[in-house]
């Protein structure tokens, strides 16, 4: 048995209130505001609490408390916007307000539980294509591709996440997916045939599902052999195809950028690498991945000239993942950036610090670093790289601080 405290609308409450009793939970309080909310958490009367997702319910000072006295906030949101709202102050706990309790009492109890988010709705205009590209070696491009899909479907958006690399194609057994049925080839032969339709993707996409946030998954060839089908064209086309379908597309590329294989007799002949300098060439945004060990960066260093070639300068974010001072010595962090700038004029890298606990629990569990380690380091920075440089800034989040600000001190004397 848990105590409970409540700061949700009046008919949420009446809802969620009798359905709390029966699992043998007791509520110590019923709250108007995310201020009274505050002080009840800081007296330590409540070991869990139920918000709204809205601004009346929910603030950054209520978050601290929270974290303060070491309390659970789940939130429930009515609309996208508050799940948003949600998002952007740091609270990832979010279900569909119409949940019933078995849901929350998931949450709550830490089980784990696929909650299908409310359908998203796709923001008007043109999707955004990011390709996560990096050197040979194993830098880190599936782990941090698929950490920025659900950092981005977190924060309220449609994302599909695409494995479009032609050689070791590996997001389906990290996320527990099946890939005998690769989506992303089938997409590429519906594109050959100039069939492929938002229907289509649907059919042939598969789903993450997070109470985070989930998004759609277009898995990898299983084989190397199959490589053949992922033509240069048909990436294109079939990136041009997602753009319609989401707001945001998570490319995983291949590591080589060599042109070595176009001194061919047979000039119609595929290309390997042509997938990958494709879905560059395509993209809005490169995500350049290095792992932040002297190997590593050399490796880094020596690539990044030939992706310079491939996409222009001010379309790349340089991200070093892993960064440790066990391989690395004193200030790691200082380190990595002078040598980039120092060897590469490479400045502001976002760093991801190394947290091989979180990403092996991640793995092992076939889930994001969002869902099972949402206080990692590394799940912060990436956090962090996704607000900062990828998703635009909400024109009204600064109104809603000042309005806040304004209107506590009323509550609290009222």
């Amino acid at each position: 048995m848990a105590t409970l405290a409540f700061a949700v609308p009046l008919a949420l409450e009446d809802r969620l209130a009798d359905q709390c009793r029966r699992y043998g939970h007791a509520i110590v309080a019923r709250c108007d505001s995310a201020d009274e909310l505050a002080v009840v958490l800081a007296d330590r009367r409540a070991q869990a609490a139920v918000v709204a997702a809205s601004a009346r319910y929910l603030t950054a000072r209520l978050l601290a408390e929270a974290d303060s006295a070491g309390v659970r906030l789940i939130a429930l949101a009515e609309s996208e916007a508050e799940r948003r709202h949600a998002a952007a102050l740091g609270l990832y706990e979010v279900l569909p307000a119409e949940s019933d309790w078995a849901e929350v009492e998931q949450v709550l109890t830490g089980h784990a539980v696929e909650v299908q988010p409310a359908p998203v709705t796709r923001s008007p205009g043109r999707g955004t294509v990011l390709a996560v590209w990096g050197p040979a070696g194993a830098p880190g491009r599936t782990s941090i591709a698929i950490a920025l899909a659900a950092e981005i479907a977190a924060a309220g958006y449609a994302v599909a996440l695409a494995d479009v690399d032609t050689y070791s194609g590996t997001i389906a057994p990290a996320l527990g997916l099946l890939d005998e049925s690769p989506g992303f080839a089938a997409a590429c032969r519906l594109a050959g045939a100039d069939a492929l339709t938002g229907q289509e993707l649907d059919r042939i996409a598969q789903h993450y599902r997070s109470r985070h946030g989930g998004f759609r998954v277009l898995t990898g060839i299983g084989r190397p052999d199959r490589w053949p089908e992922l033509s240069a064209s048909r990436v294109a086309a079939v990136l041009t195809a997602l753009r319609d379908w989401v707001d945001y597309v998570v490319v995983d590329t291949g590591f080589s950028l060599e042109h070595d294989e176009e001194v061919s007799s047979d000039l119609f002949a595929p290309r390997r690498n042509a997938a990958t300098v494709s879905a560059l060439r395509e993209a809005d945004h490169v995500i350049a991945v290095g792992a932040a060990d002297p190997v590593g960066l050399s490796r880094f260093l020596r690539a990044h000239v030939d992706l310079l070639e491939t996409v222009s300068t001010h379309r790349v974010s340089v991200v070093m993942n892993r960064v440790r001072s066990s391989a690395i010595g004193l200030d790691p962090a200082g380190q990595v950036a002078q040598t980039l700038y120092r060897f590469g004029g490479i400045s502001a890298p976002a760093l991801i610090p190394y947290d091989r606990a979180a990403f092996d629990a991640a793995l092992l569990g076939g889930v994001t670093l969002t869902d099972v380690a949402g206080k990692s380091a590394a799940r912060i920075a990436v956090r962090a790289l996704v607000t900062s440089r990828i998703l635009p800034r909400p024109a009204s989040k600064k109104p809603r601080r000042s309005l806040r600000k304004v209107g506590n001190p009323a509550r609290v004397t009222g």
